[in-house]
């Protein structure tokens, strides 16, 4: 099991038009993968993106569909309203079950963690031990490693709302749960983006 997340930067005022096009070229027959979610960008990057969450069974599934996205004139759809798209192959933890799509929060967390060489598994020995106990307050949607660019991890958490997700943040750093063991010292670089689910998002 693959996972690729894309990133579509849309023209200003275009959205609400993409969103529409996109919707029809994800859930029609011509649709590669299988969408577990679709987000709009609220805080943390430039206005206008709109992040996909897609599932490939295995590698040869989606090296088909890379060769497709970087070869056609309108990957994703959505015509003149993309300016630039980048895509990103990720394997999950091998301890994270699989995404299970339905209704989980009004808003979604991603974090990128770039990672020092040799990050990769001290950091996941520390989130195997630490995952449980953290999932008891509020669920993960998925934590996975890049196959390809830079090393790191992304992780992505649903909250009920912003004030929600400080709260749960709070308490885990609180009660001492979080942040997993090897996790900090291996971090070369960070961002944080906070999205909103579409209205045809399987994830929301």
């Amino acid at each position: 099991m693959l996972y690729e997340i894309a990133h579509l930067a849309l023209k200003l005022y275009t959205v609400p038009k993409a969103l529409s096009a996109l919707e029809d070229y994800t859930t029609g027959a011509a649709a590669r993968g299988r969408l577990l979610g679709c987000w709009e960008t609220e805080h943390g990057v430039i206005v206008g993106r709109v992040l996909l969450l897609r599932e490939f069974e295995d590698a040869e599934t989606l090296a088909q569909e890379r060769q497709r996205v970087l070869t056609s004139s309108d990957p994703f759809g959505v015509g003149e309203y993309l300016e630039s798209f980048t895509v990103e192959t990720y394997a999950p933890f091998p301890f994270v079950p699989p995404v299970q799509v339905g209704r989980y929060g009004d808003v979604y967390e991603f974090r990128t963690y770039e990672l020092k060489v040799g990050g990769l598994l001290p950091t996941m020995a520390g989130w195997e031990a630490a995952l449980p106990e953290r999932t008891e307050m509020f669920p993960l949607t998925t934590a996975m490693y890049g196959l390809d660019g830079v090393p790191r991890i992304t992780h992505i958490w649903p909250f009920p709302g912003l004030d929600e997700r400080l709260a749960i943040r709070r308490a885990s750093y609180e009660r001492g749960i979080w942040p997993p063991e090897n996790g900090p010292e291996n971090i070369a670089h960070a961002t944080s983006t906070i999205a909103i689910p579409t209205a045809f998002s399987p994830l929301h």
